[in-house]
């Protein structure tokens, strides 16, 4: 008895000890909102000018919405209350002084998934100007963040779609939510009812030989026309002779990005029926696929007049992210 117990606190000791230093130790698991960061800072750093630039970067509109909406939802925690519960949310800005000038971001700090930027100065000047200037790349690791997370999420009950990634030759992530409305040879509409069903969200996906979108100048204008004709041809309007097409008043804004590992172009505008009072948000996301001479188009809209769209938008851009083509 005396050799099964030494053998086993010999056991417990090596399996504590086993990894970097010895130093592993058990993170509880995140939680939060979509897009909600918890903001730890002394509240007078919150109430004067460097909370003042938190909010005017993180929570300034997001693009490519017909109604203002933050891109993050805030939420000051004072230092000297940040511990227990209050450490688990998934994204955490953290701003600290210190005679150093620098921001760090670190995964997995105190829960599981999580990522932590901490932003340091000396002065409140000096923590602004950290937060100015490294605002892309923070915005960046708080958004993969949140994707990831919502990917995983999405992951647990997925669309039977077998059929539509063996036509166009890549595989995605939908829910089962959602179910597919039109089938062709290279066009599929995949649709999502919300709140009263006559709100939806929507995805399209096709591809385009490669030379359709030319790169330059006219690329936003290549992407547009051929949006529009797609739409005009496969997805039915409210009234004969009505259909959906992108918004003449709201300029669309090009993005360069990269989606599985591949340029890409990434337009965000609004689309609209003219004469129906019908219109909401779109993103749309050209991916060079060169291996196989095309552009893979996925594109994600929605009609919620009566809803934040934030949320919906962001769900369709994480189905898209999730694209790996064959």
């Amino acid at each position: 008895m005396r050799l099964i117990i030494t053998i086993l606190c010999f056991a417990l000791f090596f399996s504590c000890n086993n990894g970097e230093g010895g130093n592993q130790k058990y993170l509880s698991s995140s939680s939060g909102n979509i897009n909600s960061i918890s903001v730890v800072s002394d509240n007078i750093v919150w109430d004067g000018d460097v909370g003042e630039s938190i909010r005017s970067i993180f929570a300034a509109p997001l693009e490519g919405l017909p109604q203002d909406e933050p891109i993050f939802s805030l939420t000051q925690i004072p230092t000297q209350v940040f511990s227990d519960f209050a450490t688990r949310n998934r994204i955490i800005l953290k701003i600290e002084k210190s005679d150093e000038a620098k921001v760090s971001i670190h995964r997995n700090v105190y829960a599981k998934p999580q990522t932590v930027v901490l932003v340091k100065g000396k002065t409140n000047q000096e923590i602004i100007s950290q937060l100015e200037s490294n605002a892309p790349k923070i915005i960046d690791a708080f958004n993969k963040e949140e994707v990831r997370e919502k990917l995983r999420r999405i992951n647990k009950s997925l669309l039977k779609d077998e059929a539509m990634e063996q036509a166009l030759g890549f595989k995605v992530d939908i829910p089962s939510a959602y179910r597919i409305a039109k089938a062709e040879e290279n066009f599929y509409w995949i649709r999502k009812s919300i709140s009263n069903n006559k709100e939806t969200m929507d995805l399209m996906f096709y591809s385009l030989p490669i030379d359709e979108i030319k790169q330059g100048d006219s690329t936003i204008i290549d992407i547009i026309r051929v949006r529009d004709s797609i739409v005009k041809k496969y997805i039915p309007g409210p009234e004969e002779g009505k259909y959906m097409a992108t918004e003449d008043a709201y300029v669309p804004s090009l993005f360069k990005t990269i989606v599985n590992n591949k340029p890409t172009f990434e337009t965000k505008g609004i689309w609209e029926v003219k004469g129906m009072y019908m219109a909401g948000p779109f993103v749309n996301y050209a991916i060079e696929d060169k291996v196989n001479n095309r552009y893979l188009v996925a594109e994600g809209y929605v009609y919620a007049p009566r809803l934040d769209k934030r949320r919906l938008v962001f769900e369709l851009e994480a189905i898209i992210k999730s694209i790996t083509i064959n």
